[in-house]
């Protein structure tokens, strides 16, 4: 006897208003909060553990689009990957590739504004502004800082 999926329908999940969880089957759920809050959760084991994975609020997702990432997670594990991890993972990068994208006017800004609490005077931040507006500005500019080597930081100590 074999499991079955597609167990919800669109009605079922606008009548239904009681908090709990209410399975659609392969591991998808509706998930209500206390405070009314509809959303898709994926549930799984691995390695003797349960782990649950959110997919959206129902507002943003529909019951098909959530279906289609519940079938994707299967297939991950399938293949030995935790849906979880590759979830995080695909985040950290994204946030990795938005950092190596800022470029050095931005971080240099940055830096200022969170270290000038910390100097005794607004000279000392006018200093600091000055001399990488005047040395280094010129020549990293708007490159991502990610492509800043060795030989672009001697372009700008060497005159000095």
């Amino acid at each position: 006897m074999g499991h079955t999926i597609h167990k919800l329908t669109a009605t079922r999940i606008a009548r239904t208003t009681r908090p709990g969880y209410y399975g659609d089957g392969g591991g998808l759920y509706l998930q209500i909060t206390s405070a009314g809050v509809k959303s898709w959760v994926f549930r799984y084991m691995l390695v003797g553990r349960a782990r649950f994975m959110g997919l959206g609020p129902l507002h943003t997702i529909s019951l098909a689009e959530a279906r289609v990432h519940a079938l994707d997670c299967r297939k991950q594990l399938l293949l030995g990957i935790d849906p979880l991890d590759a979830k995080h993972n695909e985040q950290t990068e994204r946030r990795l590739a938005a950092v190596k994208s800022k470029t050095f006017d931005e971080c240099s800004k940055a830096y200022i504004e969170a270290q000038q609490a910390g100097w005794k005077s607004a000279k000392h931040t006018a200093q600091w502004t000055n001399t990488l507006a005047t040395y280094a500005s010129p020549v990293f500019k708007k490159l991502p800082v990610a492509t800043i080597n060795t030989a672009l930081v001697m372009k700008v100590l060497e005159p000095i």
